[in-house]
């Protein structure tokens, strides 16, 4: 996330609570990814279970299991990246207007 134009000093409520719905809509996207997986391995399992003997599905099930897996994964690690991002950013901003790092982060 490049901000070039955007100045620590002229930070104002607004802004601040600009950062906040970032933080919440990045959390909800968290969510969103792992309600995602739950369901792609929730599918993935049911379809092991219940259609043993069919090879084709069982391989479906594995497939939409690692799915799961992997979808649950990038959405932690996008989840981590943006967070970090966000917190490099705005401790900068309050460190040039001398209001110091934020416990919030």
């Amino acid at each position: 996330m490049k901000y070039k134009r955007f100045h620590a000093d002229k930070m104002i409520l607004r802004d601040h609570l600009a950062y906040d719905r970032t933080v919440l809509a990045n959390e909800r996207t968290l969510l969103s990814y792992l309600r995602t997986a739950i369901m792609l391995l929730a599918t993935g399992a049911t379809a092991i279970k219940l259609f043993q003997p069919d090879h084709a599905i069982f391989i479906a099930g594995c497939a939409l299991s690692i799915g799961a897996v992997v979808i649950g994964l990038f959405g932690v690690r996008r989840f981590l990246g943006v967070r970090q991002s966000l917190a490099r950013l705005y401790s900068k901003q309050l460190d040039a207007i001398g209001e110091g790092p934020s416990d919030n982060i």
